[in-house]
Order: C-alpha cells, then structure tokens, then sequence
C-alpha cells in the first residue's frame, strides 16, 4: 500500500460508508447486492475484507497501533497520530488497511492485552494528567468479532511520562513504567477490567549513571537520559513471581518479588543487577525457555544476554554483542527487542542508523550478529511480527509510516514487501490473536 498519509485520510474521512440498519419485511437478492456493491466502492477497507482475505476464506488479522497524538510528543516533537488505530492484516499479502481510529489526545505510545485478549490498556505518555505531573493510563474492553474499543476508565500512572506497561501473567494487574517521573506502579484489575488506584509504587533511586556511554560506538554523541532515574520498561517473568524495570539513568535493572494477594512488590535475593556505566538499558526481554534474559541498552547500542535463575529471580551476565555493524562510527539509539515465535532469532531495531537487525540464538543462548535490513522510515520506535511468525511491521515515528517485511523463517532474514502504512508519529503495534 503506498497511498500518501494525505490521500488515506481523506478517502476515510469522505468515504465512510452509510451506518447498515435492520428492516423490517423481506429484501430481494438484487438490492442487497446493489447495497454491498455501493458500500464497497464507497469504503476500500470494507472492500478489501469482501474482496480480500474474507473471499478467499482466510479471516484478516486484526492489530492496534499506539500513537503519539499530542501537540507535545516525544523528544519535544509534535504529535500527529490521532490516537490508538484499528488495522486489519491480509495473513495471505501482509497487506495492512486502517478499518478505525480511537481518538486518544494523550500520546498512548505503548499497548498491552490482559491474558484473555479481551481487554487492551495504553500507557498515556503525558505529564499533566488531571494537572498533576503524571500520566495516565487507560483501560478498554475489546468487541472480539469487530475489534472495537470501548474505553472504560483511565487513572494515574503514578509517574510523568509512562513509556511502556505490562500485565501480570494473572492478568489482575497491570504495571507501568513512568520514564519521566523514574518509578514503577501496580494498577489493580477489576472484574470489569476497569483499572483501580495503585496497590504500589516504587521510586526508582540510586547512582546517576555519565552521560557518555561506557560501550558506546566511535563518535556517539547518544548522551540523552542521565539526568534522573527513567524507569523505561516493566516486565513479569512467566510464573509471575518476579518483576523486572530497567531504569536507563541508574544503568540497572532492578528485580522485585511480587504479592499477587496485594499487589506489593518487594525486593528480590537479588535487588537489581548493574549495567556498564552510561548504557542506559531501555527494553527487554526473556527467551521462551525461561533460562536467558536479553537486555537491550539505549545509548551503547549492546545486547546483554543473561542466564535467569526462575527460582530465585538471579540474572548473571555471560555475553554482550553490538546491535550495529562492524566498524560502525557515529550516534544510535536502539529502541526495541524482540524473540521470533520459534525462539531461533532475536530482532532489535536502531533507530537514527534506522535498521533493524537479527542475531541467531546459540544452544546456550548466546548470540550472533546474522544480518541488517533498512526500515524505510526514519526512528524505528518498536516493531512486531504477526502472529504466524511470516511479516515484521517497524513504527517509523519520525517517518509517519510502517513499513513491512517478509520474515524467511529458516535464516531471519527480512525483505521489504514495498508496503507503507501511513499513521501519524506511530509508536507500537500489538495483533490481536
């Protein structure tokens, strides 16, 4: 798809199709299909599911994207996303189409599901919810047949700017992760989903990690986020029994124990684990085989591998390996991490350098730098893989756009299927299964 942002918005605006109501009595053959005809030419989206996936008994896959939508974005940038955005995936092409957009004027820049995939949350990165410098974050119920969201309550993050949430694995609470405000909440669940006031909140404190990266590349100049603690990512292990944060200016990653009965947490055998000093660890994530944590580092541009201890919550570092080429000079930022479905590659996208690269993952989990593919769009903020492991979509905030690729299975490697989806300054993707 390759429409500009320009031309998708007016065809949404100017072609929405007339709302379907029922009648009472009998409609002939004829006037449903002269109905189902008008409706298609006038709505691409609903043509495409008719003439597209639908027709060929293949139901398109549904994905949310986060935006930033406020006039204040990120880096000071101005938001032009509209809020959180319904698309729709053709499984045969990897094709996207827009079907909706929920408006959102608070920068809901990071999404997660509860366990069941009947409820969605976004982390709100604002700084001034309800006048307070703090964020927000919101809860929604999810329609299943059409992936609607029905907004069902928003409350404090507990922090400025949240960047990232997560949901314990009991799926009873939801964690955030405030960037500018350096601390960690627990938002309990109610029945209904709707989110209630924290059970916790932990400050992030400590040691102030140099403003130049330890293990940065020649000629970095990626200095950013060492002024205070940035709790930038916030993560249950599979059992649910330990929570990890990396906090970018403290340069750790700091473990909890977690209550499930209150939703405390308190500090694990192993508090948290050091960082070389200005790396600034960003996101993370464990392999499938809850034995190796892998953490990404913003401003050295390194992947960590650790072994993970599940009983005890211990991560012991054993490898670390460049995100960037060999002999690369300048400045990077990474930005996300990710483990492909068959636990064989791990991705991470660069974001100034704009790739994103794939290591293949040893029998002891060490990694091995394999390839790069240019995202065609400038910052890549994250990026996903659908659900049956073949298309990677990267979030081209800087860019307005995504931009997609085939995943070859037995290498990792990516290939750019000529497709750009325009969105305003988006911010992640999250496929509904």
């Amino acid at each position: 798809m390759k429409l500009k942002p320009d031309d998708r918005d007016s065809k949404l605006r100017h072609n929405s199709p007339p709302p379907l109501t029922p009648e009472t009595g009998k409609t002939s053959r004829r006037e449903f299909l002269r109905s189902a005809t008008a409706i298609a030419v006038a709505h691409p989206i609903f043509a495409f599911v008719q003439k597209g996936a639908a027709k060929r008994g293949v139901r398109p896959v549904l994905a949310y994207v986060g935006s930033y939508s406020s006039p204040q974005g990120p880096e000071g940038a101005v938001g032009h996303g509209q809020g959180i955005y319904l698309l729709e995936m053709d499984p045969a092409t990897g094709d996207l189409r827009q079907r909706d957009v929920f408006p959102n004027d608070a920068n809901p820049s990071w999404l997660a599901f509860d366990p069941s995939r009947t409820h969605l949350y976004s982390a709100n990165e604002i700084s001034n919810y309800q006048d307070a410098a703090s964020g927000s974050v919101s809860a929604y119920s999810i329609d299943r047949a059409t992936g609607r969201l029905t907004l069902l309550n928003t409350v404090s993050s507990e922090g400025a700017g949240p960047a990232h949430l997560s949901v314990h694995p009991s799926g009873k609470y939801v964690f955030a992760a405030n960037y500018h405000g350096g601390t960690v909440a627990v938002l309990p669940v109610h029945a209904n989903g709707e989110l209630g006031a924290a059970t916790d909140v932990k400050h992030d404190a400590g040691t102030i990690g140099p403003t130049q990266a330890a293990s940065a590349p020649t000629g970095s100049f990626a200095i950013s986020g060492h002024d205070k603690p940035h709790a930038h990512m916030v993560h249950a292990d599979a059992a649910g029994k330990f929570v990890f944060a990396s906090d970018l200016g403290l340069d750790q990653i700091l473990i909890w124990k977690f209550d499930v009965d209150t939703g405390k947490l308190s500090p694990a055998p192993q508090p948290s684990v050091p960082l070389p000093p200005g790396d600034g660890p960003r996101h993370f994530a464990f392999h499938p085989n809850g034995r190796w944590f892998y953490s990404l580092q913003e401003e050295a541009s390194t992947l960590v591998t650790f072994d993970y201890d599940a009983a005890t919550g211990k991560l012991t570092p054993k490898q670390t390996i460049s995100t960037l080429p060999k002999n690369f000079k300048g400045t990077n930022f990474t930005s996300e991490i990710l483990i492909s479905s068959d636990a064989r590659f791990l991705y991470a996208a660069n974001r100034l350098h704009d790739t994103i690269a794939w290591f293949s993952i040893g029998g002891s989990g060490l990694l091995a730098f394999a390839g790069e593919e240019w995202t065609r769009g400038d910052y890549p903020r994250s990026f996903n893989i659908d659900p049956s492991g073949n298309y990677l979509y990267s979030c081209n905030q800087r860019a307005d756009a995504i931009t997609a690729y085939r995943v070859h299975r037995r290498t990792g490697a990516l290939s750019f299927l000529g497709q750009y989806t325009p969105i305003g300054t988006p911010a992640a993707i999250l496929f509904l299964t």
